[in-house]
Parts: structure tokens; sequence; C-alpha cells
């Protein structure tokens, strides 16, 4: 029996390419995990846009989540994972719909299921003309091993 995937990522350290004004407080990286409407992380201008997860034990991701504003989501998303002491390499490309400009456009992504101990999204083309990113969700689902 298969067991339904976990919520691998509120419980690993991350970091991101950077925070809107660098106002940690109000647009920090915690806030894509803390489950609340509320909150978000909002990067600040610049192109390719990243998040990085360390897991704390080696995973079997499964599934990405990811809730963007509309108007600062990214129309090409690459993910890349390694094994601790490995280097990067790329696992898949997903592509986001960006519904307008008003709304929170929310994306469910397979993820050909990779055992890794760090995974990095890059936003890599994104819908802001200044390339900022806001992310109110981000869920990484799968396993640990």
């Amino acid at each position: 029996t298969r067991v339904p995937p976990l919520r691998l990522s509120p419980w690993c350290p991350r970091r991101v390419s950077s925070v809107l004004n660098r106002d940690v407080k109000q647009f920090g990286k915690k806030h894509m995990f803390d489950a609340s409407e509320e909150t978000c992380w909002n990067s600040d201008q610049g192109t390719c846009q990243w998040v990085t997860l360390d897991f704390p034990r080696t995973v079997k991701v499964s599934q990405l989540h990811i809730q963007f504003q509309g108007g600062f989501s990214s129309r090409l998303c690459t993910l890349e994972g390694c094994r601790t002491g490995e280097e990067l390499m790329k696992i898949s490309s997903l592509y986001p719909e960006d519904i307008n400009a008003m709304q929170i456009s929310f994306a469910i992504f397979q993820v050909e299921e990779t055992e890794l101990d760090k995974l990095k999204i890059t936003f890599e083309n994104s819908t802001d003309f200044f390339g900022r990113i806001v992310v109110y969700h981000l869920g990484v689902l799968g396993e640990r091993l």
C-alpha cells in the first residue's frame, strides 16, 4: 500500500535569492510556509529569483504546490536537486499559468520522483516587468527515506 506524500517543506532550512526592500519581517521566506493567506514571500526585482530547500535527511519528492500572486508569477520554473556533496542537476521544467493581475494562481505539479537532500526552484521568466515574484504558498510533497 502506497503511503500518501508528506509535506516536506516546512521542516527544512531554506534560502531565497532576495526579499523586497530587505524587509524580511513583512516579505521573508518563512511566509511561504506559514499556511496564512495574508502573508507571502516577495522577491526584490531582478531576473531568475530562486528558493532552495535543504532537507535534514534524504527525501523522495513527488509533488510541488505553488501559489503565486497573479501578475507576479513565473512562466518557467526549473527544478534542480542533488544528494549531499553532489552538484545540482536539473530534474524538470514546470510551466505555471498566470491567471491575471488580480488573482492568485495555484499550481500543482507532479514531479519525477527523485531522491535528494537539496532542492532548488528557479523562477526564470517572471510575468512582472521588473522580475519580482510573489509566492503565498510553497509546498513540497514526498516521503522521507
